[in-house]
């Protein structure tokens, strides 16, 4: 109680004043480009629902068309000050901070170190979505991940075919001689900037994968098994998100109208089943919007589902239930729920003072130059791809991510931490009591490709009120299986001289509350770690899955049109027939690439 009470004071007290100290120091933040200062039209030909990662590449692509009337609505306002710095972005993990605040259901066969077994699932609620409060990681996933897709029957959405998508959004702000110009791109809205330094512990961390047999890579490119510095989507020491990349630069057109803080309610249909406006509320009042063309659903893997089983389309079964009126019977909605799992805790100390701190001068550089420490996330981050033998066999396709940080879950001395990921405070304090406080590295540990799949269902047919989330963690037999040799191998990563030698790493070795019955360090005792310690990694994708229409689990076909209706089609991760194997929102901004193109395509001379 102790931590929550912390955590929503830092919310409630703490964050207005910061935010007003940096309005003087972030320009960008210094004004609303976003606000509408004409009156909203009669009507639009596009009305886009969900102004994040992908409704802002949506909204910015579709009005290049002059002749186009474009409706963006985004349930949060515009990004707040503190989005801007990347050294900040710990902050949208608090509760309540520009996020859903989504919790997953109680966790049958995990999370039993956290509260209720429930995992803390936090969205982005503002412009820009989860790009704008997101860790800024830039990783594409592995080619295979679109192979597969095309495999599945999805045309169009294989490597080759979404590479130039990837490459038309970015703009890569590092030495392209190692590619030749075939992987990233240049002039697009997203800034992507590798790191101009790398600190000694994260060279450590690189080393140590050499020591293991690994290349150092860049992630990104032809070959992803490997150890990698982090790419951030990150612009001269500010946040790169779609808001303030895309939307921002796009803003001013005549064409354009975004409207922020107004929550969708439902999708409005005719008689013909075909997708006609939007009834959303907005300042306390509801309106209903004509959509001359189409209706775009891009509110993400949980919002969307929930729009369309609102507006009747969804498993009829479970619609009827909440007393819904069926439109389309599309059993798929809400279905095929993914997420990376993460393991959190595998924690190592090192020599005091080898390992510094952000300080004064960060600050005064920060301010004055836009770079240091605050201008990327803090604690140097690192990251590797391995292939431990688990699904399709691959020696390509990596099954385990770890992402390396300097700052380790004990640092704040259990002042927010526990509240901020959903841990009990108790057991969190009792595992981590010995080294609260002290310098350290984290290897968080994450499924790349799980096996275990899940679902989101209304909890009623009150739009005000939250889904229920159920991700069915470590439900199937080979998760745990990988996951535990994905343990072992994070070991030996910290177990090698490159980490030992200068920084003299040293595990933390606590037998961990609730598997004391466990022989320590036997794979039994793995598992119950797994079990209690492993939680989102918050990349929920799938629930809108794309799919050829003789796949019944399917939701949208390979133009991302919604089956049963006409006019509706969604674009966002949800649309995403298997997880990528990498940090999403690279794919997501790609997916609204690709999909405005098809748009232009199919309307375009019409």
């Amino acid at each position: 109680m102790g931590t929550e009470i912390a955590s929503k004071a830092t919310v409630v007290l703490l964050l207005p004043v910061l935010r007003l100290l940096l309005l003087g120091v972030v320009k960008e933040a210094g004004y609303d480009p976003y606000r509408l200062t004409t009156p909203l039209l009669p009507y639009y030909d596009f009305i886009i629902v969900g102004g994040g990662s992908a409704g802002s590449v949506m909204a910015t692509r579709l009005s290049e068309i002059g002749s186009w009337k474009v409706l963006l609505l985004e349930a949060g306002g515009p990004p707040p000050p503190e989005s801007y710095i990347p050294g900040l972005s710990f902050l949208f993990f608090l509760p309540g901070n520009h996020n859903w605040d989504y919790t997953t259901a109680p966790q049958k066969h995990g999370l039993r170190s956290f509260v209720g077994r429930r995992g803390r699932l936090p969205q982005g609620r503002t412009l820009g979505g989860s790009s704008s409060i997101n860790g800024m990681l830039y990783s594409r996933g592995n080619r295979r991940d679109y192979d597969y897709w095309a495999a599945l029957g999805n045309t169009g959405w294989d490597f080759r075919s979404v590479l130039p998508y990837f490459k038309k959004a970015e703009d890569y702000r590092g030495d392209l001689s190692h590619d030749g110009g075939v992987f990233h791109g240049r002039g697009g809205p997203l800034v992507v900037t590798p790191p101009h330094t790398v600190s000694p512990i994260s060279r450590a961390f690189l080393a140590a994968g050499q020591e293991l047999g690994y290349q150092v890579v860049d992630s990104n490119t032809h070959q992803q098994i490997g150890f990698s510095p982090l790419d951030l989507t990150v612009k001269d020491g500010v946040r790169c998100s779609t808001a303030e990349c895309y939307l921002r630069p796009a803003a001013a057109r005549p064409n354009l109208h975004i409207l922020h803080s107004a929550t969708a309610h439902q999708i409005v249909f005719d008689n013909y089943r075909r997708a006609v406006g939007v009834k959303f509320e907005h300042q306390g009042k509801v309106v209903v919007m004509k959509a001359l063309k189409e209706v775009l659903v891009c509110a993400g893997s949980l919002a969307s589902p929930k729009l369309l089983m609102l507006s009747g389309v969804g498993p009829q079964k479970h619609l009827q239930y909440h007393g819904v009126p069926v439109v389309a019977d599309v059993a798929g909605v809400g279905r095929n729920l993914q997420d990376h799992l993460n393991l959190y805790g595998l924690t190592w100390t090192v020599t005091p003072g080898t390992l510094p701190s952000p300080n004064l001068e960060d600050v005064v550089n920060y301010l004055n130059e836009k770079k240091g420490k605050l201008a990327m996330p803090l604690g140097d981050h690192s990251s590797a791809w391995v292939n431990l033998g688990g699904r399709h066999g691959d020696p390509g396709w990596p099954d385990i991510q770890y992402l390396f940080s300097s700052v380790t879950l004990a640092a704040d001395r259990g002042f927010v931490t526990p509240a901020t990921f959903g841990f009990d405070p108790r057991k969190f304090n009792k595992y981590f009591g010995p080294i609260l406080g002290q310098d350290g590295f984290t290897l968080y540990l994450n499924l790349l490709r799980p096996r275990s799949v899940g679902k989101v269902t209304l909890r009623s047919r009150d739009p005000t009120h939250n889904l229920v989330i159920d991700p069915n963690y470590l439900s199937h037999p080979e998760d745990v299986a990988t996951m535990i040799k994905g343990i072992r191998f994070a070991l030996a990563i910290g177990n090698t001289s490159a980490l030992t030698t200068y920084f003299k790493a040293k595990f933390h070795e606590k037998p961990l509350p609730g598997c004391e019955g466990e022989r320590y360090g036997s794979d039994s005792y793995w598992v119950c770690y797994l079990r209690h310690m492993a939680s989102t990694y918050l990349h929920p994708v799938g629930t809108c899955r794309m799919a050829p229409y003789h796949d019944p689990s399917g939701v949208v076909d390979p133009r991302l049109r919604v089956r049963g209706v006409s006019g509706l089609r969604v674009v966002d991760s949800s649309i995403m027939p298997t997880i990528v194997s990498g940090n999403p929102n690279a794919a997501v901004i790609m997916i609204a690439e690709k999909a405005a193109d098809i748009l232009k395509e199919d309307w375009q001379g019409l």
